[in-house]
């Protein structure tokens, strides 16, 4: 019973420093698995923002008395609100007809990880409002 225990000392002391070497190893892994979580956050969010800037461009163009150039400026009206949730947006009308008004939004998304640059591209189209007599 002794030698055993005087074995378990003996493997006890040659393990010295492994965690701290470990936890050396291991934090940058963990700390790339935060910012990658957080980048992907701020991708879908940046979706999102630009989706609903179009949506509220067409809801704002489609009407009888307004015309897409409008429903643009509303897209572009909501985008600064947001700061710089989606950072060098464009907003375009091309596609929008007589008949139905297309606002398209463009934008980059804010990056953590350097090198890394990534692009949202979101639109919306509905049929332009009109009177019909019955």
């Amino acid at each position: 019973m002794r030698s055993w225990l005087r074995r378990l000392r003996a493997h006890a002391r040659t393990d010295r420093g492994a965690y701290t070497v470990e936890l050396a190893t291991l934090t940058p892994i963990v700390l790339l698995l935060i910012l990658v979580s957080v980048q992907a956050a701020l991708y879908f969010h940046a979706r999102q923002v630009a989706l609903t800037a179009a949506k509220q461009g067409v809801e704002a163009g489609r009407s009888k008395t307004s015309s897409p150039a409008q429903g643009a400026a509303t897209s572009r009206e909501f985008l600064a609100r947001f700061g710089n949730s989606v950072r060098n947006s464009g907003v375009s009308t091309a596609g929008s007809t007589a008949a139905e008004v297309r606002i398209d939004v463009t934008g980059s998304v804010t990056s953590l990880i350097p090198g890394v640059e990534l692009d949202v591209s979101q639109h919306a189209a509905a049929p332009r409002e009109r009177w019909t007599n019955p």
